[in-house]
């Protein structure tokens, strides 16, 4: 090859390769055997000066792995295959020690025999830095993975950051799917007990003879079926934090107990006489409105009063629309990784989650987001992606118009919500289980946001 013809294919590329950079992009052109064959000057962003002429003869697995690139993987062989494939997540590695998450787009290249192309040049490579990257350095991820640009949320870290040096009795309110169980991990990670153990227990699960033994531990023929001893959550919880969920929930019987826990760090097992110490943090949680509760009888103030000593409350996300974006966003990251994809949104598909009342909170959000990535084929996630009455919230939503005053905003907000529950149960053919599972809240909570909305068949 004469070098004239060698200098004008490096120019053909590099023309190429401006116009990706442009974009954001880093191509490299692969040979039959999937060895590099041109890279872009973009490419040294990434792996560091020089690193565009490093990479020339080098197979493309040692750059983006065997997992993808290795004999028998699935970006080779589609490639072999003639076929392309878009936004798979890949780490690209140089000579040094560190990697770059990126997201890869393959395709064959399709030669027309009047151009200046190299002919050799087979495949093309295209690659854009991964989202997580930028989230890690510059995103609003906060405690733990808890994420949060709105004024409410920063305040709710803030408070997780005062629990830092303290083992301060927390109650976390909220809707149902807000984050409650996320902000109690995170406070356990950020405080003195962080090398103990995380356990969990959700009061509204279990049946209340149940409850009890799963609370505090049986001894052998406590009760029919207690075959042996068993440890409950206080003992298994030693050293740690206990993350009572559903507190409001918890039979008045147990609430006794639990009172008595939280004065005299002590208890016993069902069936048994001796007296166990309890060195357990406790963190509870409620969707309930713990107050009224207390007014109507159903839950004991002086039990209310040991809970409630470091209050938090977390706002629903139609409260927090500012985070709405970043947290899904996050949530795709995490829901493409799963999949090996690194997936990002079309503007219409942002509009919909934005338009969208999420009656669920994140958990719904998480939920739409799985459903979403499942539906997607690219690397792009639609709106026409998302489940219908999430899209569908986007097509049905107004014309902008300038904002109204309170009142008439919280009655569009409650029309919204109305539209949205009657969506899913309309879905589920009014199977209140099933709506439940979509919307990503209990039986319960739907029920209750049935009647606060007036929705009946």
């Amino acid at each position: 090859m004469s070098a004239s013809t060698t200098e004008t294919r490096r120019a053909a590329f590099g023309a190429v390769s401006a116009a990706f950079a442009s974009l954001g992009r880093v191509c490299m052109a692969l040979d039959a055997g999937l060895r590099v064959r041109h890279a872009s000057q973009a490419v040294e962003g990434l792996l560091g000066a020089g690193a565009a002429a490093r990479l020339v003869g080098r197979p493309v697995e040692e750059l983006l792995g065997e997992e993808l690139f290795g004999e028998g993987a699935p970006l080779r062989q589609a490639l072999q295959a003639g076929e392309r494939r878009e936004g798979w997540r890949a780490s690209l590695r140089g000579d040094g020690p560190g990697a770059r998450l990126v997201s890869v787009t393959v395709a064959p290249l399709h030669h027309d025999p009047e151009s200046a192309c190299d002919p050799e040049a087979a495949y093309l490579v295209v690659m854009r830095p991964d989202e997580e990257d930028h989230l890690r350095a510059t995103g609003p991820a906060g405690f733990a993975g808890l994420v949060a640009h709105s004024p409410a949320m920063v305040r709710v870290l803030r408070l997780v950051d005062q629990l830092r040096h303290r083992e301060t009795t927390v109650l976390l309110q909220g809707e149902s799917g807000t984050g409650k169980e996320l902000v109690a991990r995170a406070i356990h990670a950020h405080s003195p007990r962080r090398s103990g153990p995380f356990v969990a227990v959700s009061c509204a699960a279990l049946p209340a003879d149940l409850l009890e033994s799963e609370l505090f531990g049986h001894v052998r023929g406590a009760f029919t079926g207690a075959v042996r001893d068993r440890a409950g959550r206080f003992e298994v919880a030693q050293g740690g934090t206990l993350f009572l969920d559903e507190v409001g929930d918890l039979p008045l019987p147990l609430q006794v107990k639990l009172l008595r826990v939280l004065q005299e760090r002590s208890y016993e097992r069902v069936g048994d006489s001796t007296t166990l110490r309890a060195d357990a943090r406790i963190v509870a949680a409620t969707h309930r409105d713990l107050r009224r509760a207390v007014e109507a009888g159903a839950f004991r103030d002086d039990l209310y009063y040991r809970l409630r000593v470091f209050p938090i409350e977390l706002p629903p996300l139609r409260e927090r629309r500012e985070d709405i974006e970043p947290i899904a966003r996050y949530l795709l990251l995490r829901v493409g990784e799963r999949g090996g994809r690194a997936l990002r949104f079309s503007p219409d598909a942002l509009r919909a989650l934005l338009s969208y009342p999420w009656p669920g909170n994140v958990r719904e959000l998480e939920n739409a987001l799985e459903f979403a990535v499942t539906v997607s084929q690219g690397q792009t996630v639609r709106a026409e992606d998302l489940p219908p009455e999430v899209s569908g919230a986007r097509l049905a939503a107004p014309e902008a118009s300038p904002p109204g005053p309170p009142a008439r905003a919280a009655v569009a907000d409650h029309e919204g919500q109305r539209t949205a529950l009657v969506a899913a149960l309309d879905r589920s053919r009014w199977k209140v289980a099933e709506a439940a599972r979509a919307l990503g809240i209990s039986r319960s909570t739907l029920w209750r946001r049935m009647r606060e909305l007036g929705v009946s068949r």
